[in-house]
């Protein structure tokens, strides 16, 4: 039985959400939190749902930045960049990743122009220590880890995923080529497959029985791309 890529955007729940957020912020404005509002906690123990979560998390914020993209929308790209502001990760590997709050408000301040709200905005994202919009609802967050691909390349590596407790990966690309997904069991069957012709394609299992699973990850492109791995 193939369980085909469990999104949760793309016309979903969330990603509807996540540009009622844009839509609301590009409206109003951005607002800073009021000082001292939220303060970052010790990040707590990650259960495999939490990760799940926010995994879906940052490709939606993946999503919404491509948007943001598409339109040269500051605004939107700032909500992109505290979507993931929210999310702690493990780090595992020597490349750091490229999906960053920190890199989408870059990004954010070059669509701004002149506009001094939106510049002043970001200036505040950017404070050391700021205050406000830093408490991660997710624990210590999902495993990311990140790859170059060549064109045509396959990237495999085997996974133990816990039973009976839900299984979620997603690759993201740099944007350059199509991306590909596919989990496997021991035999070679396809357990769940995302080939949805973009850049962050997601699979999740939602009973796996704790047998070993094979992960591949296909760049269907051209070029090489560099590929972040979130796994819970």
């Amino acid at each position: 039985m193939v369980e085909r890529a469990g999104r949760a955007f793309g016309g979903g729940p969330l990603f509807a959400a996540a540009f009622a957020v844009v839509t609301a912020v590009t409206a109003l404005g951005l607002t800073a939190a009021p000082a001292g509002s939220q303060v970052r906690p010790a990040p707590a123990p990650s259960t495999p749902e939490d990760d799940a979560r926010a995994i879906t998390q940052i490709v939606t914020a993946a999503q919404v930045a491509d948007w943001a993209r598409e339109r040269r929308d500051g605004r939107a790209m700032i909500v992109a960049a505290r979507m993931l502001e929210e999310v702690q990760s493990r780090r595992e590997g020597e490349d750091a990743p490229f999906l960053t709050a920190s890199a989408l408000l870059t990004e954010a301040e070059a669509f701004a122009g002149d506009d001094r709200d939106l510049l002043d905005e970001i200036s505040r994202l950017r404070a050391p220590g700021r205050k406000g919009v830093r408490a991660s609802p997710f624990g210590a967050g999902p495993i990311v880890v990140v790859r170059r691909l060549r064109a045509h390349e396959t990237y495999s590596f085997t996974i133990e995923p816990r039973r009976n407790e839900v299984l979620r990966v997603a690759a993201i690309g740099d944007g350059d080529t199509n991306i590909d997904l596919a989990l496997k069991d021991q035999n070679g069957a396809v357990i769940c497959a995302d080939g949805s012709r973009d850049h962050y394609p997601v699979c999740t299992v939602s009973r796996p029985q704790g047998a070993p699973i094979r992960v591949e990850i296909v760049n269907r492109g051209e070029v090489w791309s560099r590929v972040q791995i979130l796994t819970n």
